[in-house]
Order: structure tokens, then sequence, then C-alpha cells
């Protein structure tokens, strides 16, 4: 184990259907190292057992598990973040994300960000199905909420290295903006289809 508190607040069970085929059974793990730890992140390579019996390395990338929450304010319109995205060099429509501190319940990060990123409080919070946005390489797990009745509060609460200005959307536009492809952050657009739905029942 790392720097980092990789496992904290665990995903949620996987919800198999009754017609999906058999679970396959996991890689045997053979040995492991690490390769690069720090405070944010780790990197670790596993060496596995594959059923034909050959060997081979697999890296995995280690983040501490996250949340993404969509604010709905009490008339129904939607608060998003202009967010600055080093990594990328671009900034990107998003709604409030972020880490789950150590030990942290994912309902209440979920409140905290709502409340650094966009100076917030819900009324109520609807919990969404979560997603591993990266499965392929990394366990990293997004846990998604829909805050409803949001009400503005104070001021943002920003990290050094966080740009972002808000702003006020009608849902119609948010749809609109959604299906054209424009969130390009995976986080924001598929919490969106699921916030989405959820409003629509």
């Amino acid at each position: 184990m790392g720097d980092g508190d990789w496992t904290s607040a665990e995903p949620q069970p996987h919800r198999g259907q009754s017609d999906d085929p058999p679970a396959f059974p996991p890689f045997e793990r053979t040995d492991s190292r690490r390769v690069y730890d720090s405070p944010w992140c780790g990197l670790r390579q596993d060496f596995i057992r594959l059923p034909n019996g050959h060997e081979q390395d697999y890296h995995v990338f280690e983040v501490t598990n996250a949340v993404a929450v969509l604010p709905v304010l009490e008339d129904g319109s939607f608060l998003m973040v202009w967010q600055y995205r080093y990594p990328s060099g671009r900034s990107h429509w998003e709604i409030p994300a972020g880490r789950i501190h150590g030990g942290e319940d994912p309902a209440l990060a979920a409140a905290r960000e709502l409340r650094e990123e966009a100076g917030c409080e819900a009324r109520e919070m609807v919990r969404l199905p979560g997603f591993f946005p990266t499965n392929g390489i990394s366990a990293h797990y997004a846990h998604a909420f829909l805050a409803l009745g949001c009400r503005q509060v104070g001021d943002l609460q920003l990290d050094a290295a966080e740009r972002l200005v808000l702003r006020r959307f009608e849902r119609a536009e948010v749809e609109r903006r959604l299906y054209a492809g424009v969130f390009a952050d995976g986080f924001t657009a598929l919490t969106l289809f699921y916030a989405l739905a959820h409003l629509d029942r």
C-alpha cells in the first residue's frame, strides 16, 4: 500500500442481471511491486498468471475514490462549473466533483464538494448509480449524486490550483449540450444521464 488511502469508500455492490453470463474468475497474482507513490496517486506493477498458464505484468493506477454531484436549484435549473483542467490543458463545463477523504462517507463527501465548489447546500441528496471511470487501468470508483433543492449559502472554498466559474443553466439547455457532446468530462456526462433519468421517473 502506498502513501494514499486508495481503499476509502468502497464501490457499491455490482448490480448484476439475471441473464448475465457467469463472472470470470480473477487472474492469479503471483507478485507485485510499487512503482510510484505520492499523496495523490500510486502506480503498482502486478505479475499475473493467465488461464493458459502464461505470465505477464499489468500496471494498475491507484487514486482515491471520488464523488460527483449535480446541483439542482429550487426553480429546477442546474448549476454547473466552468473549470480549468491542467492535464488536458482545457476548460470544461463540469459538475462539482472531488476525492473522498479517508473514512469519509460518500454522501458527506458529495455535500462537502457541493459546498466548496458551488457554495450550496441541498434539501435532499439522492444517490445515483456509481461507476468505474477507467476500469481497464484502475479500480478507481465514482459515487454519483443528485442534489435537489439547492440554495446558495456562502462563497466558494477552492484550492490554490482550482479556477472555476459558476453558471445556472435551464434543464433544456443542459440536455441540448449533453446530447450534442459538449460535455467532454466523463464524470459530468454520465452523472447527467443518470440524473435526468431519475428526474423523469
